[in-house]
């Protein structure tokens, strides 16, 4: 449980440092995937998804990070 809060931090942590540091660039992203089509938007979504399943699979199975 404790390495579960400590990832959701993590991702807090590098979800939130964009806005701290580039924050206009931030807002004119955030128009920009506003006005994306939902379909695009799922597959980046899914993208994402993939790559951090094929992550987690190779740093679980692999003896590289031991």
């Amino acid at each position: 449980m404790k390495i579960l809060f400590l990832l959701v931090g993590m991702v807090l942590i590098l979800e939130g440092m964009p806005y701290v540091a580039f924050p206009d660039s931030m807002r004119e992203w955030l128009k920009k995937v506003s006005e994306m089509k939902s379909e695009h938007l799922r597959m980046l979504g899914l993208l994402a998804m993939s790559s951090g399943l094929m992550i987690c699979w190779f740093v679980q199975r692999s003896g590289f990070f031991q």
